[in-house]
């Protein structure tokens, strides 16, 4: 069976086959409790079903199909030997729209707007790409000649400034349709305080657009800034098409196949809304790659009872990073996915830094040791896969310091272990003064360096401290690396979970169904009306609930988050405080808000005024618990230590070369607990366990590292 170290850095091999790992149980044609998560990634489609009867599991990793994603779907299906019809749920994690606005692969949209307001998409903030250039380039989502104006006008207060011009609406929908678009926003200023106008708007224009692809501005974001509402809406109109018609693809084939029930996908927020609806609210679903594995981590630490984690998803090419408080991930509506494209949506807070298992090493003219961002990818890939590759990479490094095992990688592609000696001392070594394998424990410090830096800045920017966490590593290469970055960071524990290398897909099984809700106020906190707070945040839990309602997925309670977003008046930046009762009153409000700044900032501003800018309300709907103790088939459990090692391979630690025990993950005992140094393999990662370290396994089938001499 094929061996693999990395979500993306995996073996040619699997390139052109695909690993599956059962659990052998009986299936049957009746209902038998049956749930499937299949994450799409860049490289590969990674599927778990889980059985919540029996605790059956089976595991699939087969290569995307970019072409069309539903294809890998339904060979990952096919792999895991998934009977359809049994099937009680399907729940997907896509990149079909974070692809589409990263390649600006969109379909043709057109913009009805305010008049005089048309340019407002490509003016922003007037930000530059480079903050300390003269260069750089932005091209707006929606060229200007497809951005029509109409008369209209609402005031900041929602009053009528100039009547809608209806036949104007007409024309303009026309000539759009002319032009050749197949979705059409309508942006009107000032439609958070009154929606009257693009609700009309949207009547004219149904009476002859051809398709249901109309996105009103306030209905996808229902808050004050023109240009964080136009663009959020215009991302929403560009690929609603594209997501409409590939689910559309998927959900045939899979009826063709015996499927009946609904298909759930998950969107960017961390919850997952059906596929009869998600098109509606498509931006909602970018970047929700990243968040499913960060609420697989949410749970996995829930249960293990270490609720706080930093998480640390390391790949091919690049590690994601994001915090997690109290088992709820960071959620932010204020991230910008690339320069000057805002989607202000509710979005897991992930962070990212261009450094992974394909990383290239090199001497720069300065004579300094650089890694990364440039990759290697996955063709031709780092040396060791025997593809052509030339570069010394981060899994290079790995290989030759004896942390992978070169008897499963490099003999794969007939690269030798010499050949990547030699091609370290040459291009590394030599400039450097170094031996190759001091050039290789150089290359890992210095990206071990910059990953811990952007975790500590995720962390500090959200002010928290790192030693008060754990570090969560998956991602093939995470848990290769997660203890030396814990010891940098000062985190005391690292978390390894059953399946590092599909947590995504899990994160697709265990995520709750959730919809999320903004509404503007915009006013002083003492300007509130006594019951204001509590009315809007009770209509936006009763939408909720209504929505939760018409899913088709059995749900075992409601849960609801309150906030507020605040600033000083006279402030541009807002500060999100979390409130526990949404009834709460001005005087309470006020004061909530002004120990959250102290404590973010260490200022009083007592003689300013409080204001409110927006309400949110976040309405989940908590789904059965699963276990995930068999992710790991508890049949293959050996009753030692003893019994799961496989051999001993002579690893570098700094300067010392150590004779180190080699243990097969399926096979170690349930709770186990060793000392380092120790190397772990299983089939989707590997893990180091240095020699200041222990290890132990819990009841879920997680490895927790107690990381010795962390700072």
């Amino acid at each position: 069976m094929p061996y693999c170290h990395c979500d993306v850095d995996i073996l040619p091999l699997l390139a052109k086959s695909r690993w599956v790992v059962r659990k052998q149980g009986v299936m049957t044609s009746k209902r038998s409790g049956l749930v499937a998560g299949v994450d799409v990634g860049g490289t590969f489609t990674d599927l778990v079903q889980l059985d919540q009867r029996s605790g059956s599991v089976r595991l699939a990793k087969v290569p995307s199909t970019p072409e069309n994603q539903a294809f890998g779907v339904l060979d990952a299906l096919e792999a895991a030997e998934c009977e359809l019809a049994a099937l009680d749920l399907i729940v997907h994690g896509t990149t079909t729209t974070t692809n589409a606005v990263l390649e600006r692969k969109l379909s043709r949209t057109g913009l009805i707007t305010t008049t005089g307001f048309r340019d407002v998409l490509e003016l922003g903030r007037r930000t530059r790409p480079q903050p300390y250039g003269m260069t750089g380039q932005f091209t707006p989502i929606i060229p200007r000649n497809l951005r029509l104006e109409v008369p209209e006008r609402m005031d900041a207060g929602g009053e009528v400034q100039t009547a809608l011009n209806e036949d104007a609406v007409r024309d303009a929908g026309r000539q759009l349709l002319d032009d050749g678009c197949v979705s059409v926003v309508v942006h009107f200023l000032h439609a958070y305080a009154n929606a009257a106008h693009e609700l009309r708007a949207a009547e004219i224009l149904r009476e002859f657009w051809p398709n249901s692809h109309i996105t009103l501005g306030h209905a996808i974001l229902q808050e004050s800034r023109e240009y964080e509402r136009g663009v959020t809406a215009a991302v929403n109109a560009s690929v609603q098409p594209i997501l409409d018609r590939y689910l559309q693809r998927l959900t045939d084939e899979l009826t063709k196949g015996g499927y009946d029930r609904d298909v759930l996908v998950m969107n960017g927020n961390g919850g997952m809304v059906s596929s009869r609806l998600v098109s509606r609210e498509a931006a909602k679903t970018v970047m929700s790659g990243p968040a499913s594995g960060v609420m697989a981590a949410a749970y996995t630490g829930r249960l293990a009872g270490i609720p706080d984690l930093l998480t640390y998803d390391m790949g091919g090419t690049s590690t994601d990073v994001a915090l997690i408080r109290g088992a709820e991930p960071a959620v932010s509506n204020e991230i910008e996915i690339e320069y000057a494209m805002p989607i202000h949506v509710p979005m897991v807070d992930v962070r990212t830094v261009g450094a992974g298992g394909g990383s290239i090493a090199r001497v720069n003219e300065a004579g300094l040791l650089e890694v990364g961002p440039e990759s290697a990818g996955a063709d031709p890939g780092p040396v060791c896969y025997g593809r052509g590759g030339t570069e010394p990479t981060i899994s290079d490094a790995n290989l030759l310091l004896g942390r992978l095992n070169p008897d499963r990688l490099a003999v794969e592609g007939g690269v030798t272990l010499k050949y990547v000696e030699q091609l370290f001392a040459e291009k590394i070594g030599a400039p450097l003064g170094l031996d190759a394998i001091n050039a290789a424990s150089a290359v890992i410090r210095l990206a071990n360096t910059r990953m811990a830096g952007a975790i500590r800045m995720v962390s500090l920017s959200l002010g928290a401290d790192p030693r008060d966490f754990a570090l969560f590593a998956f991602g093939g290469a995470g848990p290769l690396h997660a203890a030396a970055l814990a010891r940098e960071l000062g985190v005391p524990r690292v978390l390894v979970p059953a399946r590092p290398g599909i947590t995504n897909a899990i994160g697709c099984v265990v995520a709750d169904l959730r919809h999320d809700f903004v509404q503007t106020l915009n006013r002083p906190v003492d300007e509130l009306a006594a019951g204001q707070l509590a009315s809007v945040f009770a209509t936006q839990a009763a939408e909720g609930a209504r929505l939760i309602g018409k899913e088709s997925v059995e749900i075992r309670d409601l849960r609801h988050l309150y906030s507020v977003d605040m600033q000083f008046v006279g402030q541009t930046h807002l500060l999100r405080v979390e409130l526990d009762d949404p009834g709460i009153n001005n005087k309470d409000l006020r004061q909530l808000f002004e120990e959250a700044y102290f404590k973010r900032f260490r200022v009083e501003l007592a003689d300013i005024r409080a204001n409110v800018v927006n309400a949110n309300c976040s309405v989940i709907g908590v789904r059965a618990p699963l276990d995930l103790s068999t992710l790991i088939d508890p049949g293959g459990r050996l009753a030692t230590l003893g019994e799961a090692q496989t051999g001993t391979r002579a690893v570098h630690f700094g300067t010392s070369e150590v004779e180190t025990p080699v243990y097969w993950r399926d096979h170690l005992p349930l709770e186990f607990s060793l000392s380092g140094p120790a190397v772990i393999e299983q089939m989707d990662t590997t893990i180091l366990i240095e020699p200041q370290d222990t290890a132990q396994g819990d009841a879920h089938g997680n490895i927790l590292i107690d990381v010795g001499d962390a700072a």
